[in-house]
């Protein structure tokens, strides 16, 4: 009767080849992705990881080597309990990481200002430069709890859950959150943007071939985290002005007062269509200020900027009820008494014009 033990190896082989059969079928968009710029951030990780093997891969095999080598049966290695210095071998040791290193520190400096996010694109890909006269389709995305916001400023459009883009026409991205910090990442587009509350972060891409690709948060936001995907649609020029127009007929409007209802916290979203948006809305939403009888951070920031304003410069919601005499002095600075350890009130002492 034939020894289970003899069938081991077979299987193994059998095995590996399916697992390798499976992976094959694996689509590594990071690394094969559909836009320009995922596509050098993608030639860039090879790189790196290249580089960073050809100090891994011989350490790795010379621990192997020696461990074999000088292994206790091993009668015929030479034993020297006194070496301890090889120049030869310093250089070696030395010289190849720090050669490594260099090499490294060249490609991060050279890819980090190529591929700044914020940095408008100079070509559509490797063989064609951006035109002169190209003008980039500027799209205000949203991060929600828990679904994304797309606004399309020129065209008066705004869809939850879906995002189209014309192929080879560069996109200028414009990113905020609503509420916690969270990550805009379409692999194949483009690498990983932030999003951040009464922040705006940018992020320049285009996409090369027609398709429909995954995006996704990449950054823990809560309950409904992993609900937060949607579809990215890049599509020829004609498709992209058919996919506006519907977008015209079917949807909404999206107002001040329905984006305040938008923007409580749901999960798994289906996607909405608006057919028209307020201008002021992306502005607003960066400035935290949608909700009637808000003060716009911006404005905050000012009212800082030129020294205080009173009790008015604290709470928006002041604003009515202060004294003019406090709130309307032209130029005027709060003194340094405010929130000391002798006024944990802060209370303003002293104005000063």
């Amino acid at each position: 009767m034939p020894n289970l033990t003899s069938f081991r190896a077979p299987l193994r082989g059998f095995a590996a080849l399916a697992l390798a059969a499976l992976l094959s079928g694996c689509n590594m968009v990071v690394l094969n992705p559909s836009g320009d710029i995922a596509a050098q951030q993608g030639r860039l990780v090879v790189i790196s990881t290249l580089l960073m093997l050809l100090i891994i891969v011989p350490v790795i095999a010379l621990t192997l080597f020696f461990a074999w080598k000088y292994r206790e049966s091993n009668k015929e290695a030479v034993y020297k309990p006194d070496w301890d210095h090889s120049t030869q071998l310093e250089l070696v040791i030395w010289a190849a990481p720090l050669l490594i290193i260099i090499a490294l520190g060249a490609l991060t400096w050279i890819s980090t200002h190529t591929l700044d996010p914020f940095r408008p694109l100079a070509r559509i890909d490797a063989e064609r430069p951006m035109p002169e006269e190209a003008k980039p389709l500027v799209v205000e995305v949203v991060a929600l709890d828990w679904k994304w916001l797309f606004i399309y400023p020129e065209q008066g459009i705004a869809t939850v859950n879906e995002l189209a883009a014309p192929v080879d026409v560069p996109i200028q991205f414009r990113i905020t959150a609503s509420s916690v910090m969270n990550a805009f990442y379409v692999p194949a587009l483009a690498g990983m943007i932030y999003a951040m509350p009464s922040m705006e972060t940018k992020l320049h891409a285009v996409i090369n071939e027609e398709g429909v690709y995954d995006g996704i948060s990449a950054n823990y936001s809560g309950a409904g985290f992993s609900g937060m995907r949607f579809k990215f649609h890049g599509m020829n020029v004609a498709d992209f002005e058919a996919w506006v127009k519907k977008n015209q007929a079917e949807g909404q409007k999206l107002d001040r007062e329905t984006y305040v209802k938008l923007e409580r916290p749901s999960e798994r979203e289906p996607v909405r269509r608006y057919a028209s948006v307020d201008p002021a809305l992306y502005d607003a939403i960066v400035n935290r200020c949608v909700e009637p009888g808000r003060m716009c951070m911006k404005h905050m920031m000012a009212i800082d900027a030129a020294g205080g304003a009173g009790r008015a410069g604290l709470s928006s919601y002041a604003l009515t009820t202060v004294p003019k005499g406090e709130s309307g002095l032209p130029a005027t600075t709060l003194a340094t008494d405010i929130c000391t350890p002798a006024n944990p009130v802060g209370t303003p002492v002293a104005i000063a014009q």
